[in-house]
């Protein structure tokens, strides 16, 4: 509906929102449907007269905005003006947090002092979802928009041409996202986990999204778990952007590298989450150099191949990446069981599968060659086209996360896992409901992220640190 206008009397204007379109999953995005962007436009031509212009907004373009804001930070910032998301800032339990930030930034002396406040207030609010998390009903949309929310004022307090804005920018998102560092505790008898996340996304579909591997790692973060044969596992967790930006910029790379590089605190295990098809946890066996042609949370598309800087010797990235979990054993030991013994529900009752399967360029052929699918893994010398989990950022974490094991040398079991969405109650699950939250939408997000410890759990195996030999099962 391009450059549709509508005008609408009183207070309460409706939005026309066209739900036509390829919402689907296509053939190879997994993670991402393919979803315009739409610029909103607000004006009022008299108290009572709100015109609101909405114009769809080709992916990838710059987009115009009055106060210096970048294309991406207003795509994602302006959802924030819609209804639910200013009901989650309400009542998602971080009441005063924008409110107590925005007080630190009017209040700081110079650039140190705003950037000491910057990083406290980005911890604080971490901290506070995480507890929120493992204590309440487990919600991960809180932290999503309450971080927008205090962008935004960030923003609106030093402008774009301001050299400090970025490394706030940069701070706010590091602290308020667990990229920190590695805090586990060192020590051969205990086991150390690391596990990244995503934000919600897919928001221009249905505003009240969440996503349940974010949710898993803020429930999980900061725990710890008892493996069978009674050693401790200690959990800490990071929840990544959904923007191509931010992975051509290293974020999976600083994240990581703390957990992964030779040391004391080295873990044991590293696990990638996010948001996969419906009814099936999904282990990717195989990860590509790939990105599919999906928009991110700010409309921005960005096909091609992924963009790795070269290994310490200079040799450039490898097309493939493959996880080095042990697929068969935790299929078998976490068959339709929740961690405390009962049958798992719902969502987190849906079976657990390996998946091997590529999408691939044969050696050889040119590049607009027509490409094959093999379902055992990439063929000797092929160019990705998609990994198994698919050409989204699902994909690109893998891929980035393996790569940099490989290049660390850290033996460790890591890879990929596709969970499934929790879903609203049948009476709620229209993407227009003013619902954003029920008991059946709890009830699921909590059963996953107790699968999701479950196959954590799974992993350890004291006889056996090396990588399962079935990890291509």
């Amino acid at each position: 509906m391009p450059g549709s206008t509508r005008s609408t009397p009183g207070n309460a204007p409706r939005i026309d929102r066209d739900t036509r379109g390829p919402h689907h999953h296509n053939g190879f995005a997994q993670d991402g449907d393919r979803f315009p962007t739409f610029l909103i436009r607000m004006s009022h031509s008299s108290p009572s007269d709100l015109h609101i212009t909405i114009t769809e907004h080709p992916s990838g373009e710059a987009l115009s905005t009055d106060n210096g804001t970048a294309a991406e930070e207003f795509a994602e910032e302006a959802r924030l003006d819609r209804e639910i998301p200013g009901r989650v800032l309400r009542h998602g339990g971080h009441g005063d947090a924008v409110t107590a930030f925005t007080k630190a930034l009017d209040t700081a002396e110079d650039g140190e002092a705003a950037l000491r406040a910057v990083r406290d207030h980005g911890r604080r609010l971490w901290r506070n979802a995480a507890r929120r998390a493992r204590e309440g009903d487990g919600d991960d949309r809180p932290l999503y928009w309450t971080r927008l929310a205090m962008l935004r004022a960030l923003r609106e307090r030093h402008p774009a041409d301001e050299p400090l804005r970025a490394e706030l920018t940069a701070a706010l998102e590091r602290s308020s996202r667990g990229i920190e560092g590695n805090r586990l505790p060192a020590g051969g008898d205990r086991l150390r986990v690391v596990i990244t996340g995503f934000d919600p996304f897919g928001l221009d579909r249905d505003i009240r999204n969440g996503n349940p591997s974010g949710a898993a790692v803020l429930a999980l973060h900061g725990t710890t778990l008892r493996t069978a044969d009674g050693r401790s596992a200690h959990v800490e967790g990071v929840i990544l952007p959904v923007r191509w930006r931010d992975f051509t910029d290293g974020i999976v790379e600083e994240a990581l590298t703390p957990y992964l590089e030779e040391g004391p605190r080295r873990v044991d295990l590293f696990m990638t989450l996010s948001r996969g098809r419906p009814g099936f946890f999904d282990l990717e066996g195989f990860n590509g150099a790939r990105r599919g042609d999906t928009p991110d949370n700010a409309g921005v598309r960005a096909p091609g191949p992924v963009p790795v800087l070269p290994g310490p010797d200079g040799t450039e990235g490898p097309q493939w990446t493959r996880s080095t979990l042990p697929m068969g054993r935790m299929i078998e030991a976490t068959a339709a069981t929740a961690t405390d013994g009962r049958e798992a529900e719902g969502p987190g009752a849906a079976p657990v599968r390996a998946r091997t399967g590529v999408v691939e360029l044969p050696a050889g052929a040119p590049a607009d060659g027509e490409p094959i699918s093999r379902e055992d893994g990439p063929g000797e010398g092929s160019t990705a086209v998609a990994g198994s989990g698919g050409d989204y950022l699902s994909n690109e974490v893998a891929h980035r996360a393996c790569l940099l094991r490989d290049r660390l040398k850290a033996d460790i079991p890591g890879g990929h896992l596709h969970i499934p969405a929790p879903d609203f109650a049948s009476e709620h699950a229209d993407p227009e409901s003013d619902r954003y939250t029920d008991p059946v939408l709890v009830a699921g997000r909590r059963e996953i992220t107790r699968r999701v410890r479950a196959l954590l759990l799974s992993v350890p195996d004291r006889d056996r640190r090396e990588p399962a030999p079935d990890s291509r099962a």
